[in-house]
């Protein structure tokens, strides 16, 4: 008679071990390794120190074991899921090029939280406001305005009353007769 495991049954673990021989990524194999160890009673910091993984992965999977779940394997996809479509794209293209209010808003402006808002009450799909601006900067949109005011603030910077240049210098500050030399030097700037 075959030696019982702690946690699988004859079958599963005859099948995990077949799906050892099938080609799989790494992390999958990992799984399966984890749990296979799991069963043959190596305790955590073995199972790490042989597969050469992380705690919180051989936890994660050893309670998988111990509850049953070993079959489990290859449900949790590896990576984050892609939730960004082709028609999420357009939309939110489409979006920014408009005004927010032809779609009922009442700010003349879009930014990521409200098109994020917005999307997910269209499309039911939830992006952070981070990857909405990195969406829209690939596409060559944003939805900061546009730096035009510059010519507008250097124009009138000309018509102030004080200037950087007419600023004392810093050597005032070290004076005893701090007040009057700084006086005395700012009307010699003039």
């Amino acid at each position: 008679m075959e030696n019982q495991g702690l946690y699988l049954t004859l079958r599963e673990r005859k099948l995990l071990l077949k799906s050892l021989e099938a080609e799989l990524r790494l992390e999958y194999r990992r799984r399966i390794e984890i749990i296979l160890l799991a069963d043959a009673g190596l305790s955590q910091a073995q199972i790490c120190k042989a597969l050469l993984c992380a705690q919180e992965t051989a936890r994660y999977w050893i309670a998988m074991a111990q509850t049953g779940n070993a079959h489990n394997w290859s449900d949790r996809p590896m990576g984050r899921p892609k939730t960004v479509n082709e028609q999420y794209l357009a939309r939110l293209k489409e979006l920014a090029s408009h005004s927010p209010r032809e779609y009922g808003y009442p700010f003349k402006r879009w930014t990521a939280q409200w098109l994020s808002k917005h999307l997910v009450k269209e499309l039911g799909i939830q992006v952070s406001t981070c990857h909405i601006n990195r969406l829209l900067k690939e596409m060559g949109l944003s939805t900061r305005l546009k730096n035009n005011t510059t010519e507008k603030e250097s124009s009138s910077l000309h018509n102030c009353g004080i200037i950087v240049q007419d600023l004392p210098p810093s050597n005032c500050y070290n004076n005893k007769n701090l007040a009057t030399d700084c006086l005395m030097s700012f009307g010699n700037s003039t």
